[in-house]
């Protein structure tokens, strides 16, 4: 410990996600007055809540509703927008490359890592210039706005080649984030198509890439084979035991031996560790991920915790096995951290971090979805109804909770949006043009 005695203990807290945001609220509300000084460091400035980003990118929520502002829900801790690109815990320095691109370094006397994850990718030619991911709320937004061009510039092609590829959409990877993304995208697309009338249902191809042989492994077998069993009802070529070798020119080829044009490719296959990691003094294991005890606390390093997707926590209840990567998780490690962070620095015993898993819920688009709570399995429409009751009740803030109940509201009694922001991804090109006549 580096602070000035009776100064303020500088904790500097890295990322503004589920862990950082939750660990930082209780910090702000548990510790003492002149206690602690905290500075969180987030590239964007606010919390993604990533289970209502299928929703948002189907149009059934606002996107302002699935962000949380770090400044407005920390009030009363140091909010700097900008990316740590290296850690000298050592010397207890951060160096901060801020929004203007100007790079300077933080002192700190206790850090909180929790950077988050990245998308997990493979060397598959073509995957940086034709795929997108779904990790972002920008993400989302683009990929309802681009889904919904590919229906409007199908209906006037006179090609059928063209036409066949823009109504072609794939998804690789078969966990939470992937069959959420398909089963909110192919009920807005199918709903959308009504609006064409050059175009049919029949005329849309959804196809879902998946290496393992089942779905979503975290609802158990039964579930599983049933969530696979809806997507196929629906018309989607669901391919388990299936990889994608490539996608050079938009055209997709999976390991099956199938090979075919795709205008839409959305890579949801797992996460890693963020990178950052790799730039830092603190100890990593064979996967790239922060070594933390059963504590939180950064395993052989004093003033240092972590937790979330960037760590390896060891799950109590299975000795040998890890946390999940997932919000349940990060959610309930962010509490143990504060709480084991100010026993530390007030000379009191800490904590393991113990999850008695509560089960695992999941949507397959509008009012069907699998759901396993305590050895109970639900699906169908009371599965997808406790996913949306969940997911609510732990969305942060209440003018939050507030927008998505209303924007579920105005989805249930009016007809949906189908609107596409045609030059979403390119906003200047209207002006661009005239500025240059």
């Amino acid at each position: 410990m580096t602070s000035v005695p009776g100064a303020p203990t500088e904790v500097l807290v890295i990322g503004g996600g589920f862990v950082g945001l939750n660990a930082t609220r209780r910090l702000l509300r548990r510790s003492r007055p002149g206690e602690l000084h905290l500075t969180v460091v987030d590239p964007r400035g606010y919390m993604t809540y990533h289970p209502f980003l299928p929703e948002a990118a189907a149009g059934s929520i606002e996107p302002r509703n699935v962000v949380v502002s770090l400044r407005r829900t920390l009030s009363g801790a140091d909010v700097l927008t900008g990316d740590v690109v290296a850690l000298d815990h050592a010397g207890r320095r951060a160096r901060v490359r801020t929004a203007d691109g100007a790079e300077r370094d933080l002192t700190y006397d206790v850090v909180v890592v929790a950077p988050g994850s990245v998308a997990r990718t493979l060397p598959v030619p073509g995957l940086a210039e034709h795929a997108t991911g779904f990790k972002t709320v920008e993400e989302a937004v683009h990929l309802r706005g681009h889904v919904l061009a590919q229906l409007d510039r199908a209906e006037v092609s006179t090609d059928p080649a063209r036409r066949a590829r823009a109504l072609t959409f794939v998804f690789v990877g078969g966990g939470y984030a992937g069959i959420e993304a398909i089963g909110e995208i192919e009920d807005m697309a199918r709903y959308a198509v009504r609006l064409h009338p050059g175009l049919r249902a029949a005329d849309l191809r959804f196809v879902l890439v998946e290496a393992t042989g089942r779905l979503l492994p975290e609802v158990g077998e039964p579930l599983s084979r049933y969530a696979a069993q809806v997507l196929r009802a629906r018309g989607v070529d669901v391919a388990l035991g299936t990889t994608v070798t490539s996608c050079a020119g938009g055209r997709v080829v999976l390991s099956d031996g199938r090979a075919f044009e795709a205008g839409t490719i959305v890579w949801t296959a797992g996460v890693q560790a963020h990178p950052v990691l790799e730039a830092t003094d603190l100890p990593l294991d064979d996967r790239r991920r922060l070594r933390v005890g059963t504590d939180l606390r950064v395993v052989g390093v004093e003033d240092a915790w972590g937790a979330g997707d960037c760590c390896a926590v060891p799950d109590v209840t299975a000795p040998g096995a890890f946390c999940a990567p997932n919000a349940q998780h990060a959610v309930r490690q962010a509490r143990r951290l504060a709480d084991n962070l100010l026993a530390g620095l007030r000379g009191r015993p800490t904590q393991e971090y113990r999850h008695a898993h509560v089960g695992s819920v999941a949507s397959l688009g509008l009012h069907q979805g699998v759901a396993q709570v305590r050895g109970l399995r639900l699906r169908g429409y009371p599965a997808w109804l406790l996913h949306r009751l969940h997911h609510l009740s732990t969305v942060p803030t209440g003018s939050r909770k507030a927008g998505v109940l209303l924007g579920w509201v105005q989805a249930a009694l009016f007809h949906r949006e189908a609107v596409s922001p045609g030059a979403s991804s390119h906003p200047f090109t209207e002006f661009e043009r005239v500025a240059r006549s």
